[in-house]
């Protein structure tokens, strides 16, 4: 399969854009919300969604902050895993609920089991970096951005 050529470049047809992004990303980094945890949630969404560049990026950020090579390759399969903390696993099932929105619509069980592991802030904060990742997918397949 041949691979797809960049469409265009949205962050410099309006900066504001970009800026808006990154203010959203700030606001989830000071959010108290484990990093390792953020990039577990930005992986899995951005494996859904098929984004080569996100998985790229948080791959290597997830290393840096210490991640084992075996936690990431087998992320797509975590349920299947004993890897994953109690907390991990309810974020993930939480991640794949909305980013799969149109088909699980948030399921109640799945919401229950979040609650359990998270407070009403930390949850309001998990959901708007689900929330954040999806989009940064969405413009980057969108647009067809190449990972380094």
């Amino acid at each position: 399969m041949m691979m797809k050529s960049e469409r265009m470049d949205a962050y410099k047809a309006d900066p504001d854009i970009a800026k808006l992004m990154l203010a959203a990303e700030e606001h989830i980094r000071k959010s108290g919300l484990e990093p390792a945890l953020l990039d577990l949630v930005r992986m899995r969404a951005s494996q859904i969604n098929r984004c080569a560049f996100c998985l790229d990026m948080h791959s290597k950020d997830a290393r840096r902050l210490g991640e084992t090579e075996q936690r990431l390759y087998v992320l797509n399969a975590w349920r299947e895993s004993t890897l994953y903390t109690e907390r991990e696993r309810a974020a993930l099932a939480w991640t794949e609920a909305l980013t799969l929105i149109a088909d699980t619509q948030a399921p109640e069980d799945v919401y229950e089991e979040v609650k359990k592991h998270f407070s009403d802030a930390e949850l309001a904060n998990l959901t708007f970096q689900i929330t954040q990742i999806n989009a940064w997918n969405r413009f980057n397949v969108g647009f067809r951005y190449q990972h380094p």
